[in-house]
């Protein structure tokens, strides 16, 4: 096997795995979302969606980005066989997640009338607010060990506690939704990130780490490197939190409870299938990537070939769910959630955008340029609010939708102008093909599907789907080599092999 299949090999290897944990999370959270549809309504996903947006922006506030930026630390570490240097950064990441985690908790109690207040326009909801503190601590905790289990890039184990918390946190969710309805809502929350730690804790035990002595002067010396990238991490999911809790807020009050239900299934959806195959293929990409910030032209390399695997992998699904966007819809919620199929397909062309420009996104994350993750993230955050304001005023609940690919697109060319100066990066032959060839793909989709009646749209719609699913396979198959034991899976398909040696 040639250095490049193995590194697309590499690439497929930890993608298998971690893309096998997403799937069974994807399947499990269609269960979940099914079932919340049919027993808390529009209503109840709305709230589900309110109280999820304000312990994204408490939490994020209060973790300080240092499971994210101590990914990178471990990773270097182990790069460079640094034994003190991993135990130091292991143990440092550990006590400041309890204790960012306490902040968090005693902040979200102490501020929890008025959030509740400036969120839903009453006190009602301050007990369950205050409840949501706890959840922050757990997830920070929990946080913590993930993060020590993907720097050491121990795939296998993060796939497996993925798919445990999944398995127990549906059946918990469901079982609360049933028992308690809307009033369940929280507990189901609380009861899942106690899941979550204890399955987290359980598999990061298993990891060896050399033992140190740390003062708690010299834990606060060691934690300023992890803080300073960690608080970049921190701004930029800051700022994503405030994104999705200004939009849910802004269409609380402009169109209702109901419509946030409605905006909530359709982004949900539009975003399960890309962040099954992101996640599959981001546990190992980023530190791996990480290992390399001395080679640019090793780099640049790794990030190509990240880009063509992410479009083969994310473009069947993609066009699928665009699509068969009704038939969905219908599976997974009740008719009451129709109205959001036209918001489902415009939030799946801004996923394209998502799959491009991901693994270029990391680039300056690798390097430790903070202030070029800062500033691009910011600047690109605040247009996204921009765009939802004008959107949701002038076009209604759709416009949000209509905002995402736009942002998208500019997003694209942005971070691929930041690779360009810090890399001198460059988009291969092949990744310019396929980022072409899928974006006129999608674009005529959307036209066939907007334009033409119900079923010849449907029929050519699946047609194209069936076709560039055949092409991705054959593109997969070309880039592993067909020793490759995915490859041997993918000809156990009937039919498969024949297309592949077309």
């Amino acid at each position: 096997m040639t250095d490049e299949k193995a590194s697309y090999g590499q690439i497929l290897k930890s993608s298998s795995l971690m893309g096998g944990a997403a799937g069974i999370n994807m399947l499990l959270g269609m269960v979940r979302t099914k079932f919340a549809a049919v027993l808390i309504g529009t209503t109840g996903v709305g709230l589900v969606a309110s109280f999820g947006a304000v312990q994204g922006l408490i939490g994020t506030l209060a973790g300080l980005g240092i499971q994210s930026s101590a990914v990178r630390d471990v990773a270097a570490a182990v790069a460079k066989n640094d034994d003190q240097a991993i135990g130091r950064a292991v143990l440092t990441l550990r006590r400041i997640c309890w204790l960012t985690g306490l902040v968090g908790l005693l902040a979200t109690v102490a501020l929890s009338p008025f959030i509740s207040q400036l969120a839903f326009g009453s006190d009602q909801y301050t007990l369950d607010i205050a409840a949501l503190g706890l959840i922050i601590l757990l997830g920070n905790l929990a946080g913590g060990q993930l993060a020590l289990i993907q720097g050491m890039r121990r795939i296998g184990d993060m796939a497996r506690a993925n798919i445990l918390g999944s398995i127990l946190g549906t059946f918990s969710t469901i079982g609360f939704y049933y028992w308690l309805g809307l009033r369940g809502i929280v507990p189901a929350l609380v009861v899942l990130a106690a899941l979550n730690l204890a399955i987290a804790w359980h598999y990061a035990r298993r990891v060896p780490v050399p033992p140190v002595q740390l003062t708690w002067r010299q834990t606060f010396i060691e934690a300023a490197s992890m803080v300073r990238l960690g608080l970049v991490f921190m701004w930029n999911g800051l700022l994503l939190s405030a994104v999705g809790y200004i939009t849910i807020t802004l269409i609380t009050q402009q169109e209702g409870l109901q419509a946030v239900g409605i905006y909530s299934a359709a982004f949900a959806l539009s975003g399960l299938f890309v962040n099954f195959v992101l996640s599959a293929m981001g546990a190992d990409y980023y530190p791996r990537l990480t290992g390399l910030a001395h080679d640019p032209a090793a780099m640049n390399k790794l990030v190509n070939e990240q880009t063509e695997i992410g479009l083969l992998l994310a473009v069947p699904g993609l066009l699928a769910t665009l699509v068969l966007a009704p038939w969905i819809i219908q599976i997974l919620y009740t008719q009451a959630f129709t109205p959001a199929v036209e918001l489902l397909r415009w939030f799946v062309l801004g996923c394209l955008g998502r799959v491009i420009s991901w693994p270029l996104g990391f680039v300056m994350l690798a390097l430790g340029k903070s202030r070029w993750y800062f500033l691009t993230e910011t600047s690109f955050n605040v247009l996204h609010v921009m765009l939802v304001a004008v959107t949701l005023s002038t076009l209604g609940l759709v416009g949000v939708s209509i905002a995402f690919p736009i942002l998208y697109i500019g997003y694209t060319l942005a971070v691929l102008l930041v690779g360009m100066r810090l890399t001198g990066f460059r988009w291969s032959l092949a990744a310019t093909k396929m980022i072409w060839t899928s974006a006129v793909l999608f674009l005529i989709c959307m036209v066939l599907l907007e334009s033409l009646p119900f079923v010849p749209a449907m029929t050519l719609g699946i047609l194209i789907t069936a076709a560039a699913s055949m092409v991705c396979m054959r593109g997969l198959v070309r880039l592993i080599g067909q020793e490759h034991r995915l490859t041997r899976a993918i000809f156990l398909v009937p039919g498969a092999k024949w297309v592949c040696e077309r």
